[in-house]
């Protein structure tokens, strides 16, 4: 989604006002399956959204801004860690991002046939279809490889699909959500949770009711991607941040209400990570006398993650592909069809999700499995998201003189503060991502732990060995990946530089030498 967002934008002339970049931040983050998770907290999910968007929405997207001005040149957080901490350290953050989005596919494929299921007239059979465990695998499997082999056919065939997927499947039942849920409890409705200003605050004498919180950031997760668009906003240092606000408002309004929608109508010992959303409209159109639209509403949900999942096949892969061909993947990962899609990066990732879906059937119960996905995403992208919040505060004292179009105000202190707070939250989530949920069944805690930590440890040791015995040959004599801006002017990551070029002056004086 966020690649032809980037392709359309980059064609007008016409500056970008902060409405208009405020409404496509929401829309590039905003998602509906992971509420129920934090529905589980009643009104203390309150306080968990406010948390997770003070450390970790509003400084991820600041961050990213100035990181994007500073050193626009094509890589993304590749560029951006590895002007920092040089290749070794950027090549992990970019597989960690790629590999954290195919580890996504399983988690959101099972809400899309949880939501298929629902499509069905009987309730109760639709809740016991969702729980088989093979027609959930059949059903992630089946979509994933048709979405693999749809991406064959270019980013053309993304822009089409998520056009009016995002619409269909998030933002009209999202309104739905929202304006059933507070109708049903204005209009006398008894709510499944206590209303109480003390309800707010969580119980921390309970450490284990905030594990399944750190799921949260990544619900805030991709506000990154529209970074690039900053130098195509109208007067950038004033506008930028107040966009940001804006979306970190409109995202918050919507994940707050939304989840105490469902926690109103669904009690909490009965909500169920893959099911509740679904059944929570059912409930909700059952008040409404409006059972018809329980059907239509799942087919929607599910058209908005198939539509999702089709716009991101394509594109991790495609930043991967740009990585290779700069020397640091071999040339099988390189191979490309006649639309210049990395067919082997795409085959490889379609065997990877391939295998994380099989776990649904040795784990427990589809909701184990769910979860186990779930917090791997989250830990790998967090370990993404540590290095480029450590990229950025690092850059502040090893390229101090370098243009920043957007630079985070207060100064250096003003980049402690910002970028501290979205490295402290990233590390804490990190950590309490390893702890087995109280509220979710996931058979063995011990289990449970030992996977996350041996597919925690297999995803970043694989990238540093592929750097450990990379190749020359590897290098695509074609590739347009342009030097590091330390590489340009003969120095060391390390090695603090008062150079106030910008990467492409530095790129371009070197080659004219």
């Amino acid at each position: 989604m966020s690649d032809a967002t980037t392709r359309s934008t980059s064609r007008q002339t016409k500056k970008l006002g902060f409405l208009t970049l405020a409404v496509m931040n929401i829309v590039a983050v905003v998602s509906l399956r992971g509420l129920p998770a934090e529905a589980v907290y009643g009104l203390s999910s309150i306080f968990y959204y406010l948390f997770a968007a003070v450390f970790f929405l509003i400084p991820v997207s600041l961050v990213a801004a100035e990181l994007a001005t500073g050193w626009p040149e094509k890589g993304g957080v590749f560029r951006w860690v590895g002007e920092a901490f040089g290749p070794r350290w950027a090549f992990l953050a970019m597989f960690m991002l790629w590999i954290e989005v195919t580890v996504w596919f399983p988690t959101a494929l099972t809400f899309a046939a949880v939501s298929l299921a629902f499509i069905g007239p009987d309730q109760s059979w639709d809740q016991a279809l969702s729980t088989n465990k093979f027609f959930v695998l059949s059903i992630v499997l089946c979509v994933y490889w048709l979405a693999t082999f749809i991406a064959f056919k270019g980013v053309g065939t993304f822009a089409k699909v998520s056009r009016w997927g995002g619409i269909i499947g998030t933002i009209i039942p999202a309104i739905i959500l929202i304006v059933l849920g507070f109708s049903y409890l204005i209009w006398g409705g008894a709510s499944q949770i206590t209303l109480s200003w003390d309800e707010v605050i969580p119980d921390f004498t309970h450490f284990d009711n905030i594990v399944l919180a750190a799921s949260i950031f990544l619900f805030y997760a991709g506000m990154e991607m529209n970074a690039i668009h900053v130098k195509e906003v109208d007067n950038p240092k004033r506008n930028y941040p107040i966009a940001i606000m804006l979306a970190a408002l409109g995202t918050v309004a919507i994940f707050v209400f939304g989840t105490l929608a469902i926690a109103f109508i669904i009690p909490q010992s009965d909500i169920n990570l893959t099911q509740s959303l679904l059944v929570a409209f059912d409930d909700m159109f059952r008040w409404a006398h409006m059972e018809w639209l329980g059907p239509v509403l799942a087919g929607a949900l599910a058209i908005g993650v198939l539509a999702g999942v089709v716009t991101w096949v394509g594109g991790p892969s495609s930043g991967l592909l740009v990585v290779a061909r700069a020397g640091y993947l071999p040339r099988w990962w390189q191979h490309t069809n006649k639309n210049d899609m990395a067919t082997h990066i795409l085959l490889l990732q379609a065997l990877i999700v391939s295998f994380l879906a099989i776990l649904f059937v040795v784990l427990p119960s589809v909701q184990a499995a769910y979860q186990i996905m779930s917090q791997l995403t989250v830990i790998l992208y967090l370990i993404m998201y540590i290095l480029m919040f450590s990229a950025a505060i690092y850059l502040r004292y090893s390229q101090p003189a370098r243009p920043r179009p957007y630079r985070i105000p207060g100064g250096d202190m003003g980049m402690w503060i910002i970028g501290g707070a979205g490295l402290i939250g990233s590390l804490l989530a990190f950590v309490f991502s390893f702890i087995p949920p109280s509220q979710i069944a996931v058979g063995s805690p011990e289990a449970y732990v030992s996977i996350l930590i041996i597919l925690t440890l297999f995803f970043c040791t694989l990238p540093l060995f592929i750097y450990r015995f990379r190749k020359p040959h590897w290098k695509d004599e074609n590739s347009d990946f342009a030097p590091f801006t330390w590489q340009a002017e003969g120095g060391h990551p390390g090695i603090q530089t008062n150079s106030s070029v910008h990467t492409s002056d530095a790129v371009t004086k070197t080659s004219s030498h």
